[in-house]
């Protein structure tokens, strides 16, 4: 991810090489007040307090479009700029911007599928629209010019998911001790503990976590309210824990131990369908790419349900195996998802996401393994170095 990117020389020319391979006219980008991270995070924009377009051909120099007193805000940019002040000025200029362009890129998701490439409001698009403009999803462009990572941002979500695997299993030996000494943690204290490790370790954005036992992890989103519930022998623990360096991309994994020294043989046939569930998606990736082949987010989904589904808990699987990953904990990239949404957008090189099937069985049992995945040049990667393979047995005899 590069901020600023479509404010460079390069940057453009890199875009709008992408624009003709997509057989567009163009990449028209809108913004107002930090309504669409994706063209702020682009541009380079600070603050906005007025509509402003920019229009990348598929050749020549871009030109922006911006309000007559947002000088201060588009100073940095270095192309053609334009300037208006009534609302009939900027229908005027804005019909004049996409004139002969039909087939135009901007953050849009068909059917609202995808919320996070939904950024153009209704009001505008049907402006657009009555010009003769085709919005095209940018969905695409989005993924390898705002969601792809950095070398630099690689490297620290490298660091950063060892920092994050060790304090989960710290966090396991936590609970553990606490119950042998007969002073049982609960649920709130030991999140408070998981964060102040993670940042102590030098993860400081979009730091938290989630600590479950038993039928609350069933709520794949649970939050303790104040203690939340004491974690005692014989508990099966959830902790789901992410965090980032500053500006760059999180690390986000879920692990779970069993507050006992056995596992029973129903949350042993749960448990191993779900890492199950996200060993063949690893694998098909794997498969995918050494077949010289492109995935899809949704067929990644696919693949996870069909498992969780053979072995008897689809209905128990009521979320998406996996959500993008860039400067955002959910980010703007392709999502493995053919649930929520029908994602169909292409794993490309240099975007990352989770991996993390789960079942939830309301008020009985939630189990999920959740990994990271970078899409590298020479094949997908996951993170961190030693993923759970059986759950963790915390207490001796």
């Amino acid at each position: 991810m590069s901020s600023g990117l479509l404010a460079t020389e390069q940057g453009v020319l890199e875009v709008q090489d992408a624009i003709r391979g997509h057989e567009l006219d163009g990449w028209l980008l809108y913004e107002f007040r930090g309504l669409n991270p994706i063209s702020a995070a682009l541009l380079g924009l600070g603050k906005t307090t007025r509509r402003g377009f920019v229009l990348i051909p598929d050749e020549g120099e871009p030109v922006a479009l911006t309000h007559s007193i947002e000088a201060s805000s588009w100073r940095h940019w270095p192309f053609g700029r334009r300037t208006y002040s009534s609302w009939s000025e900027m229908e005027t200029e804005v019909a004049k911007l996409v004139d002969g362009r039909s087939r135009l890129a901007m953050e849009v998701s068909p059917g609202a599928a995808v919320p996070t490439l939904d950024y153009v409001p209704a009001g505008m698009a049907s402006v657009l629209l009555a010009l003769g403009v085709s919005m095209v999803s940018s969905g695409d462009l989005v993924s390898r010019f705002h969601s792809a990572w950095s070398e630099t941002q690689l490297e620290e979500h490298r660091r950063a998911a060892e920092i994050v695997a060790a304090t989960a299993r710290g966090a396991f030996e936590k609970a553990a001790d606490a119950v042998r000494t007969g002073s049982p943690t609960c649920e709130g204290a030991l999140s408070e503990w998981i964060r102040d490790e993670l940042r102590k370790a030098g993860l400081v954005a979009g730091t938290d976590c989630i600590v479950a036992i038993g039928p609350r992890a069933a709520d794949s989103h649970y939050a303790p309210v104040g203690d939340g519930e004491t974690i005692k022998r014989g508990d099966l623990l959830l902790i789901d824990l992410w965090g980032a360096f500053s500006d760059s991309v999180a690390a986000d994994q879920t692990w779970m131990g069993l507050l006992d020294s056995r596992v029973d043989e129903r949350t042993q046939e749960i448990w191993e369908a779900v890492r199950d569930a996200r060993d063949s998606a690893l694998a098909f990736m794997h498969e995918r790419y050494e077949a010289g082949q492109e995935v899809q987010g949704f067929e990644v989904d696919d693949i996870a349900r069909t498992l969780i589904t053979d072995r008897g808990y689809g209905p128990y699987f009521v979320h998406r195996t996996g959500h993008s990953i860039d400067t955002q904990l959910h980010g703007s990239g392709p999502n493995l998802d053919n649930l929520e949404t029908r994602d169909e957008r292409t794993l490309v090189h240099g975007v990352g996401f989770s991996v993390e099937p789960g079942i939830y069985i309301p008020d009985d049992i939630g189990i999920r393994s959740e990994v990271n995945v970078y899409w590298a040049s020479d094949g997908p990667e996951v993170t961190p170095s030693d993923i759970q393979r059986e759950i963790f047995l915390l207490l001796d005899d």
